[in-house]
């Protein structure tokens, strides 16, 4: 009991209290690097929801919220480091900052001993406002939707087919429930009813999703070969091993090949023989070749990266400029305030420039939708695809700045989320590992290219019709999201401008003071 009361002494001191929720807000990414731990997402968040929740006021508890942001964002972007140095810890403060609301609405919902009506409040309101700092997070300007919570749950069929419903948004929006009824569970024993209430109609609605919701009815294949060269210093050494990598699949009836990002180091206006190369390539395996070039263009100003898709002839005509791209690592927001930060780590010394819109290529008879690197990390853009008739996703990436890190495991499972909100299968190719394909319900196909390896293989790819409810519907977990928030910003405003009502007058006579007291009669 002394131990016990010592340590909750030592949270009331101001930085061993910060400290711990920097620890706490960094314990969910333990679920995103190792398949195995899928299920510590769903406890993760109590230590952190518990110490906001214990906060002795509300600006503490916004504190504990930023803090535990912080130290999320560190850790979900923890090897960036070797990249940007100490710059990662002053984004990851900016960052952090949009928890702090959340920090303060945990205590103003679970604080002290809350009625069972509040705490049925929170297992809404309290995943509401997570899904709203995933929301504005994930402008691509503040870095974009990388380790969304609901991203953890990419290999679990259940949340696959949930995914299907409403995006990773609903998978993010069960996750923080969950965690939620298992502080109330834990520490509010008046509320435990609708705590436990919460849990079984989390786990209904996910059975309900599994049984009933549509499943990708396989009704075709396609054979999609991967090149995957492996860590070569240069371009023209890298270009060398992809042309012998693809040499390998003359006769092997392929219908498509992806190369990585960056697979072409030079523009194929400025390098004709390359492009002559390719187009030799397709026609000694009978398949068009998906490339990417990272290079300046020849025909207008400035550095693009390009999906190019390259045929018997040469280029087809097909080409989708990158849209989306890394902060910091491909241009600097704000380049004259922030430009600094090329002194102190590996940041873009020349701004990218963007494409304006998403392209779908013909493929032979392949409708096929390209993303770039990051871009697999945004939900819209993968719907974007399929709303204009994508048949095949395509992620092309390169990870080679990163390569003993877990940034390529987690990059290659997002593909699996995206094929499964979809219901389209989706290739995930690099230049250095990990190269990955799922099918149209999210599940792996066939085997991963490993970190490092130099291959090419060829997937024996379903390919899935039909509209999934996340494709029809959209993002509505997070529209819904935001109405409960609305509604709870209303019921507040209200309540704090409703004019207080004057009690009545009291029964017992006023008390005099001295002054008022009758003179006292002389005798």
């Amino acid at each position: 009991m002394r131990s016990t009361r010592s340590f909750g002494r030592l949270l009331d001191s101001p930085w061993p209290r910060s400290g711990a929720a920097v620890l706490a807000g960094a314990l969910p990414v333990l679920a995103f690097p190792a398949p195995a731990l899928w299920w510590f997402a769903y406890v993760a968040l109590v230590p952190w929801i518990a110490l906001a929740r214990t906060a002795p006021t509300g600006r503490r508890a916004a504190l504990d919220g930023w803090c535990g942001g912080l130290g999320f964002m560190v850790a979900v972007h923890h090897w960036l480091l070797p990249s940007l140095h100490v710059f990662i810890f002053l984004i990851a403060a900016l960052l952090g900052a949009l928890w702090a609301p959340w920090g303060r609405l945990v205590r103003r919902f679970l604080g002290g001993t809350p009625s069972p009506a509040r705490a049925s409040a929170a297992l809404l309101v309290l995943p509401s406002a997570w899904l709203a700092v995933e929301l504005v997070r994930s402008w691509q300007g503040l870095g974009g939707p990388w380790g969304m919570l609901g991203s953890t749950q990419w290999q679990v069929g259940p949340a696959l087919r949930l995914a299907s419903v409403g995006g990773v948004w609903l998978l993010s929006f069960l996750v923080v429930a969950v965690n939620v009824a298992l502080v109330v569970l834990v520490s509010v024993p008046s509320s435990r009813v609708p705590a436990m209430a919460s849990l079984i109609a989390t786990a209904a609605a996910t059975s309900a999703a599994y049984a009933w919701a549509p499943r990708a009815d396989v009704d075709g294949r396609a054979r999609i070969a991967v090149v995957q060269p492996g860590v070569y210093v240069g371009p023209e050494q890298r270009f060398a091993r992809e042309e012998t990598l693809t040499r390998h699949l003359a006769g092997r009836d392929v219908d498509l090949i992806v190369w990585g990002e960056s697979s072409v180091g030079h523009d194929l206006g400025d390098r004709a023989d390359l492009a002559r190369q390719i187009a030799a390539l397709s026609r000694q395996t009978g398949a068009e070749i998906l490339v990417n070039v990272d290079a300046r263009r020849s025909d207008r100003p400035g550095i693009y990266k390009s999906s190019v898709l390259i045929g018997p002839d040469g280029p087809t005509g097909d080409r989708y400029d990158k849209m989306r791209l890394v902060p910091f690592g491909e241009y600097i927001p704000a380049r004259a305030l922030l430009g600094w930060a090329t002194s102190v780590g590996k940041a873009a010394g020349e701004d990218r420039h963007r494409g304006t819109e998403q392209v779908v290529m013909d493929a032979g008879r392949l409708r096929t939708g390209p993303l770039i690197c990051f871009e697999t990390a945004f939900p819209d853009m993968g719907r974007h695809l399929t709303e204009d008739g994508a048949d095949i996703l395509l992620g092309q990436s390169a990870t080679s700045s990163f390569q003993h890190s877990w940034a390529p495991e987690q990059h290659a499972s997002l593909a699996a989320l995206r094929a499964a909100e979809t219901g389209r299968p989706m290739v995930h190719a690099t230049l250095t590992g990990v190269s990955a394909v799922y099918g149209p319900d999210g599940e792996r196909v066939g085997p991963r290219l490993g970190t490092g390896a130099s291959a090419a293989h060829v997937y024996d790819v379903p390919l899935a019709h039909g509209v999934t409810p996340y494709v029809r519907h959209g993002d509505w977990p997070v529209d819904g999201a935001l109405l409960v928030l609305a509604v709870l910003g209303v019921t507040e405003g209200v309540r704090t401008l409703r004019p207080r009502r004057t009690g009545p007058e009291p029964l017992v006579p006023r008390a005099r003071t001295a002054r008022e007291s009758p003179a006292r009669p002389v005798r």
